[in-house]
Order: C-alpha cells, then structure tokens, then sequence
C-alpha cells in the first residue's frame, strides 16, 4: 500500500496527508470524464455494464428494451440481469470490485427488478423466479445497529438469494417465528454493541429447544469467532453455527451450507475447527498470570507527584445544546472509519491512493461528499447533545459523584473495573476511578450527544425507493458525524467549558489522533465493558429530555448514531483496555452494584476468565 511507500524523503505522512487532502474535497476536484462508448453494444452487454458500473441513468430503459425482446420478463432477470451479476459477483469474489461498488449494482438491479415487477404481476400463469435460498436476518433484541447487516443482505440478494430482513431489536420468539412462517434455509443474527453476544446464545439455545436444524450464521462488529465456538454453537447441537467475519464471506459461506454435495462436509470442518479453537482458548485461559482483586488493587496506577487534578470548571450542573452546526460536525470528521464501515481498509487519504482498493474508495469518498452537503444544507439530521460537571472523588473503584462542592451528598456514582493480568517493569493495575482524586477538589463531566435525529427516517425513504446504496451511506455519514460531535464537543470541554487546557492548539488530525490532555471512555468499551453504566450516565445528563436520547434493555443507545461517555481531566488520564477478570472482582462488583453473582457474570460475560456454569458444577460437586 501507499502508506507504506512515501514518494517523497524527509516529508511525514502528517504532511503527506495535508498535502493530499485537498484533492479529495468533493466539488473542488475535477468533475469524472463521462465515456458513453459502452451504449453501443447490446443491450444485454449494456445492462452488464450498468451492473458492473452501478450506473442508473439508462437501466429502466435498456430493461424495457430487453423486455420487448424476451418472450417473458422473468426471463429478463433469469438472463440479462442475472448474467450481470454473475460477473458483478466474480468481479467481487476474485477481488477486482469492492462493497461499496457491489451495492450500487444492487441499486442497478432493484430498478431494473421494479420496472419488470408490473409486467411479471400482468402474467397470472407465469412462474416466481427461483431464488438460490432464503435467509432470514436481524438484529437481536437489545440491539438498534445494522448497517453490517442490510449490507451483507445486498450483497446476498445480489447473488440471487431471497433475503427477508426483520430489522433492528427483534426478540428471539419473533426470529423463530418467522423463520418457520417463511421457511428459510438459513438464520442470519447481527449485533454490534456486547450485550448482543448473550442474546445471539440465547436465540442459539432456543433454535434446539424447538428443534431447528437448519444453520445459523453469527455477524457483527462484536462477534468473533473464538466468541462462536466458545459460546454460541455450544449451545445449538442440532444445526451448525457458522461465524461470518464480514460481507465478502457471506456469499462463500451461503453458498457452501445450501450446497447438496458440500453441506455436510463444510459443518464438519466448522465443527472440528470450532473444537480446537475451544481448546485453545481453555489452555490460554490456564497460562495467563493473574492477579488477585487485592493485588492488583494494590498495584494501582497513582500520580506524579508533579500531576495536579484539573482546575474547576466553568459551570456545574447540566447544559443541552438543542442543534449543533452540521458544517462545524462536517469538518471534524474522521473519514478512516466510514471507509472500514465499507469493508475498505487504509488511512485517509491515503486510501484514496491505494494501488488496489484506490478507485473504489475515490468512488466512494465523492459519493459521500455529495450527500454530506446535501445534509448539511437542507437540515437532514438534527445534532443534538448535553454535557454535565460534577464534584467527585474516588472510593476505591468507584467514582464518586457530588450533588455539589460541599461534597457531602451522593448524586450518583460510577462503579469501575480494574486489570487483573499480572503486570512487570512497575506497570500498574489500571481503573478509571485511578485518575480522580480520593480526597480534596476533582471533577468528572459526561456527555451524550447524536446526530441520529432523522437518520432511521431518511434510511428508510431511500430503501422505500430501492436504493440501499443511499441508505447505508445515509446512516454511515449520520454515525460519522455523531463522533464528529463528541470530537468537537470534548475540544471546546478542554479549552472553555472545563478549560484546563485553554490555550490548545490543535488540528483536526491532532484531534483524531488524540493528540490532547484528557479522555472520554464510554461505558461498554474497554475501560469500562459494563454497559449498564450508561444508566447512571443518562439518568445524571436527564439524557432523553435534553437529548432525545434512549437506551434500549441492552443498553444500546437510540437513536443509533450516538455516542455518550464520561470525562476525564487528569494529565496523566489514559486510554486502557481492563482485559479479563476473575471470580473474585466479579463477587467485589456485584456487591458494589446492588447486584446478584449471576446477574453480575452475565452482564460481564465477554470479560470473563472463568466458566460460571463450569463453576457452578464444581460448586455443586
């Protein structure tokens, strides 16, 4: 890749990133060369083109054409169409066309499908075109992410599979239900935030309760494999569960579990290789040196002595903004993100250089630039976004937050988690609760902000008109800006509204880098996984008043370009991951948070480094 190869000596990628940028922002560049050579072909080989290209402009009309020459319309997808996504799908499958490109064929072929749809009706005698399977798809209960999910449904669909798509927090009763009123041939389950990972087991565990058989196919951001085969097939015996790492599988994977001569073959490998990645995961568990709750408290990262708590803000209490500035959002995007959102992967804009995935990501970026102005300008979303101040202290693990500087009554308070893997050279057992002070003046802020407000609402307009391709990049720009906004929001923290560090200077790049004094973790992310604390962040931010901000039973937020978090402003304040925890800390948490051991270990579960059930069995022993 590019990045690798500078083409100039002495010159950083900070400066080869300065340097590329304006090349890329949008209108600025030079409009794309139209060549119009390819009307002169056939009509078939016309639509193959418009496939491969994603080109709309002509499709209806070449289709119509095609259809005044077929004897029937289906015959019109069954040859024409479906030829062009054959080659679409090979162009796909060998590694010469990318998502974002195999999307807008599927855009090309659902309005070619549209206009034949009347004709097809027309026809009572006529045959329903013979799909390769039907698989049904959703996000579990809990859950309101699936821009992964419609797209690998576009890209099934775009292989001549029937997908039916339940949406977003589908409880596992409705999944299972469906899949017999539909008659699927396969269970397709996506998540995105952690929580997910219990309720995919427990959809899994009822699939062989009422004895289904057919497979199951685990997706999503949090999902693993080592997290399928440890967890989630365990618990089906009847079917196979098959982990999808993303899109470009999909069809592999599909196409492999409906195969009449493969099917059994390729669920044994997954069987076999779920196996062992079992027991080496038990094995890894066995190595790892661990510390004792106590130890690793003792072992606590303290101070410099040179480090002081950051100064008091400048207000206490809570403050809502009703509309932030879109074009400000806009310009503080991090566009690396939205490009792996796409299954492109490299540092923009680099990216838009690339030997191999270049064009595709070019593409992509002007597509992008068109509809973040038209956001912008005609008010598609609504940002909105609250922030708080707050006395605190820490006890222990726990940060303490004050209803005010008298320090003398509980508001409410945020309960941590601390690394318990043994650690050498002096490095400490980390806890978020490390960076604020046990005694005398320290504060902790929060905030929770979207740009969400009309996002769900435009995604569906565009998938109502049969372009998913506008309505995953609609969805994708609306989670960019939300991150936008807490970019945003935490550099005005730092330099006014806390303003410990009032003369910074920072660029964008500066800010994606985090290249400041502070952090903003986020409960359910590593320094703190338990996402049940948002609770207590929503209720102190009176989030859904000031925000219009939800969270659902899984503590997903909603709307789903969200983000909200905690900050901290100590200078010695770091990112950390807290990694797996024993029985012991579990027992300390659950005490600490008013809850049961077992409510405890599920709502941790990702993070545990033992077994519950194999414990309890020992206990019962």
């Amino acid at each position: 890749m590019i990045l690798n190869r500078p083409q100039r000596t002495n010159v950083s990628n900070t400066e080869r990133l300065v340097d590329m940028a304006p090349r890329y922002k949008g209108e600025k560049g030079a409009a794309k060369v139209v060549d119009l050579k390819w009307r002169d072909a056939t009509v078939a080989k016309r639509i193959e083109h418009a496939l491969v290209h994603g080109i709309t402009d002509y499709i209806v009309e070449d289709t119509e054409e095609a259809r005044q020459a077929s004897e029937r319309p289906l015959h019109v997808i069954e040859g024409p169409l479906m030829d062009g996504m054959n080659v679409v799908g090979d162009l796909f499958g060998s590694g010469r066309m990318f998502l974002p490109q195999v999307v807008k064929s599927a855009r090309v072929m659902k309005q070619a499908v549209a206009h034949l749809e009347p004709f097809m009706e027309a026809e009572k005698a006529g045959q329903e075109r013979q799909a390769a399977g039907k698989i049904l798809m959703a996000t579990v209960k809990g859950d309101v992410h699936d821009i992964g999910k419609n797209i690998v449904g576009v890209v099934l669909q775009c292989n001549n599979y029937e997908v039916v798509d339940l949406g977003v927090m589908v409880p596992a009763d409705r999944i299972l239900d469906a899949a017999i009123e539909h008659k699927v041939d396969i269970v397709g389950l996506s998540g995105l935030i952690t929580p997910s990972l219990d309720e995919m087991t427990f959809v899994a565990a009822e699939m062989e309760r009422r004895g289904f058989d057919i497979p199951l196919l685990i997706g999503g951001a949090t999902t693993s494999r080592t997290h399928t085969a440890v967890k989630i097939e365990p618990a089906y015996r009847k079917g196979s569960t098959t982990y999808v790492i993303d899109a470009s599988r999909a069809v592999g994977v599909v196409s492999g579990l409906l195969s009449p001569t493969d099917k059994a073959k390729n669920e044994a490998a997954t069987r076999d290789e779920y196996i062992r990645i079992r027991e080496q995961y038990a094995r890894g568990q066995e190595v790892k040196a661990r510390a004792s709750l106590q130890q690793a408290r003792d072992n606590r990262w303290r101070p410099d002595e040179a480090q002081t708590p950051a100064p008091a803000p400048s207000f206490l209490g809570v403050r809502a903004y009703e509309a932030w500035d879109l074009q400000d959002l806009a310009d503080h995007i991090d566009w690396t993100p939205f490009f792996a959102s796409w299954e492109l992967i490299g540092r923009y804009p680099l990216i838009l250089e690339d030997e191999i995935v270049g064009e595709a990501a070019r593409d992509l970026f002007r597509d992008a630039q068109a509809m973040l102005k038209r956001i912008v300008e005609e008010k598609w979303f609504t940002a909105k976004g609250v922030i708080g101040f707050w006395p605190a202290n820490a006890r222990g693990d726990d940060v303490i937050v004050w209803t005010d500087e008298t320090r003398a009554t509980e508001a409410a308070r945020f309960h941590g988690l601390r690394q318990q893997i043994k650690k050498s050279n002096g490095k400490p057992n980390l806890c978020l609760s490390d960076f604020v002070a046990e005694d005398g003046a320290d504060y902790l802020g929060a905030f929770a902000v979207t740009a969400g407000h009309g996002e769900l609402e435009k995604a569906a307009e565009f998938k109502a008109a049969g372009d998913d391709y506008s309505a995953i990049m609609a969805t994708a720009l609306a989670d960019r800006l939300a991150e936008a906004f807490a970019e945003r929001l935490h550099k005005e923290v730092r330099t006014q509204l806390w303003g410990y560090v009032p003369d910074e200077q920072t660029s964008v790049q500066d800010l994606i880098e985090e290249k400041y004094q502070g952090i903003r973790p986020a409960p359910g992310y590593p320094a703190q996984p338990d996402h049940t604390e948002k609770a207590t962040l929503f209720r102190l931010l009176d989030a859904g008043a000031n925000a219009g901000m939800e969270l659902t039973e899984s503590f997903a937020m909603s709307p789903p370009a969200s983000v909200s978090g905690l900050y901290f402003g100590h200078p010695g304040s770091h990112y950390f991951g807290v990694g797996k925890i024993d029985r012991d800390q579990v027992e300390d948490y659950a005490a600490r948070k008013g809850w049961d051991v077992e409510t405890a270990e599920r709502w941790l579960a990702p993070i545990l480094n033992y077994d519950p059930d194999a414990v309890a069995r020992n206990d019962a022993a």
